[in-house]
């Protein structure tokens, strides 16, 4: 009897365990659902959180405050930190023809002398440069104008550092590297005519010169500091320090170009009678391309469409227009603003069509002294001694001995 109820309950606890195991399979499924559950939901959420993070950051830049801070008078006064830009001419002189019509500047204002050169290539002379601007900070600004194909190369001490700016050729092609070749001739179908006769690159005598002054003009005019504006090329010297040129052509009431009016073959004997109405017979002038203007003149020279036209196509070779059109447009619109001189020297004795190219031979101290001595001339309607602040034509050669004579006889780089 006690061997059946044995038997009994080990198959009654026997049963009762069989009957456990699926219902605690059942929690253990339910378990493990369950936290499958809240994970999913877990990542759910999350999903949910940085899928509105990333909607929302374009919405934010999409959707501003109406009222938003003004741009700092900075980013209007500060003048370009890159010179190099894609504008075409046409939207660079637009651009530099912007005149504030306010008189009185809502800044500390410094005027700067824009020093502007123009080369084929190289400036051999650029040590004797360096040394005439050093310390003068904050008061002058460079800017180079080279053949399409030359890029300067100066270290960052340089005070020519980046300051080339672009030429026809380099606008060209950065235009071409944004747009299809078939629209790039279509848009710029001079760039065949350059291949052909290099029209774009600046030659003496031809409009292509005016042309790459005007650019240099409209480069400094982006800084509204640049009050006057020189034009060099790499064979000219200062014969000054920087403080007396400096203080000369800012002092000064005139700009230096000449308007000569020559009955000659050489002066009248250019003229072209199709350039009558806007210029004249007797309206005809010539000077040295070299010239030195104040910003009123600089913004005339770049905003001109009146006369630029009439040059460019009856002013050809054997007129020679980079010594006919700026004199003559500028005698014509602003004649009492002009000195009728040059402030550059050059040498025009030894004969022919250029003035004398000065080699390592001819850098004497009492070279230098002749070109100083016996100088007469106007400077704000009184008798002056100094004429000349620069002088050409110095070859690569000149730069030893100019450096060593600078110090004693320029009054600079000591």
């Amino acid at each position: 009897m006690q061997s059946r109820v044995s038997s009994y309950e080990d198959v009654k606890e026997s049963a009762q365990a069989r009957a456990a195991q699926p219902r605690a399979s059942r929690r253990l499924l339910l378990k493990v659902l369950l936290s499958l559950l809240a994970l999913g939901v877990g990542f759910s959420v999350f999903g949910m959180y940085l899928t509105r993070l990333q909607v929302a950051a374009p919405v934010a830049a999409a959707f501003r405050p109406c009222v938003e801070k003004p741009a700092g008078l900075e980013r209007w006064i500060q003048p370009p930190s890159d010179l190099m830009h894609s504008m075409s001419d046409e939207e660079l002189f637009w651009r530099a023809s912007w005149v504030p019509q306010v008189k009185k500047y809502p800044f500390k204002w410094v005027p700067k002398v824009a020093f502007m050169f123009l080369t084929r290539g190289p400036l051999p002379l650029s040590p004797l440069w360096e040394r005439f601007f050093s310390g003068n900070e904050g008061r002058y600004s460079i800017y180079v104008h080279t053949h399409p194909s030359y890029k300067i190369n100066f270290t960052s001490d340089s005070v020519f550092f980046k300051r080339q700016i672009p030429s026809k050729w380099h606008q060209i092609s950065a235009t071409s590297r944004s747009t299809s070749l078939q629209n790039l001739i279509k848009q710029h179908s001079r760039i065949i005519l350059w291949c052909k006769d290099n029209h774009d690159v600046s030659e003496w005598g031809q409009m292509s010169m005016c042309d790459a002054e005007r650019r240099l003009l409209a480069n400094a005019l982006l800084d509204l500091s640049n009050e006057r504006f020189v034009l060099l090329s790499e064979s000219c010297i200062p014969l000054s320090n920087f403080n007396i040129t400096y203080q000369y052509l800012i002092r000064s009431r005139y700009s230096f170009v000449g308007v000569i009016d020559d009955p000659g073959p050489y002066g009248r004997g250019r003229y072209n009678p199709n350039m009558a109405p806007e210029v004249n017979i007797d309206q005809w002038r010539k000077a040295s391309q070299w010239f030195e203007v104040n910003r009123k003149l600089a913004l005339s020279i770049v905003k001109d469409t009146t006369y630029y036209p009439k040059f460019e196509r009856f002013c050809k070779p054997h007129c020679y227009v980079d010594e006919h059109y700026f004199p003559t447009m500028l005698f014509i619109e602003s004649a009492n603003l002009l000195a009728n001189r040059s402030i550059t020297w050059v040498d025009w004795s030894r004969g022919g069509a250029h003035p004398a190219t000065f080699g390592r031979v001819d850098i004497t101290e009492a070279f230098l002294k002749k070109i100083f001595g016996g100088q007469n001339c106007s400077y704000n309607n009184q008798p002056s001694s100094l004429c000349h602040l620069f002088a050409r034509k110095f070859a690569p050669s000149t730069l030893e001995p100019l450096l060593q004579l600078a110090p004693t006889l320029l009054g600079f780089g000591s």
